[in-house]
């Protein structure tokens, strides 16, 4: 028995599982990934897998940081740091919405190598740019947190409605009901409504990104 799960083993690589695994959390989210169901689809058993990687959060971990690493293997190593750091977040905010369990993944173990690579790629942008040392970490902390944060509620935000759902068609029906919002109650809401109904998500992440490197130029 044990030959036969080493011969499996060797047959595979922790590439290809994570491969696999990537596919299975896109297409089911975190409950479809089980051992039984990544041996189904590399057609192995278990304990070939297990070779590999050591446990379910072992296997998330290594997933994470594959689709994290490309983020970073695709940033302009020669552009300037300030439209490094937007390239950086935009990626990143993609690899979310495309992958919504990355940025659960992110948060739930802030410690491991992908959380690493986005907080060195920021923070050494930043250092780039001036940052002083006594504001630095904040600096890159505000700019991971709000790239985090707006990454994986636009990621959840997506996933609320129907596939099918047209997202022009429900943004104006959300927007047709603020305006018809209390005007004393909900003044600003109303004032923004059609904002609501035309705005790009991409474009508005990016604009809530200048203003906080608007803000945290001030620091020089």
């Amino acid at each position: 028995m044990a030959d036969r799960i080493q011969r499996r083993a060797d047959a595979l690589s922790k590439e290809l599982i994570v491969a696999a695994a990537i596919e299975i959390l896109d297409a089911g989210g975190e409950r479809a990934l089980t051992f039984r169901a990544l041996a189904a689809r590399l057609a192995t058993g278990s304990g070939a897998i297990y070779w590999h990687v050591a446990d379910k959060n072992d296997l998330l971990a290594a997933a994470t940081d594959e689709v994290i690493g490309r983020v970073m293997a695709g940033a302009i190593s020669g552009a300037e740091p300030r439209e490094a750091i937007r390239a950086i977040a935009l990626g990143v905010f993609d690899a979310i919405d495309a992958h919504p369990w990355v940025g659960a993944q992110l948060h739930r173990e802030p410690w491991r190598s992908a959380m690493l690579q986005i907080c060195e790629s920021i923070g050494g942008r930043l250092q780039a740019l001036g940052v002083p040392e006594r504001g630095l970490f904040d600096a890159a902390s505000a700019l991971v947190n709000y790239i985090l944060g707006v990454a994986s509620q636009n990621a959840a935000n997506a996933r609320l409605v129907p596939l099918e759902t047209d997202r022009s068609d429900f943004l104006a029906t959300v927007a047709a009901r603020w305006a018809q919002l209390d005007p004393a109650e909900y003044p600003f809401v109303r004032q923004v409504a059609a904002q609501l109904r035309e705005h790009d998500d991409r474009e508005q992440f990016l604009a809530g990104i200048d203003l906080i490197m608007a803000g945290i130029a001030t620091l020089r």
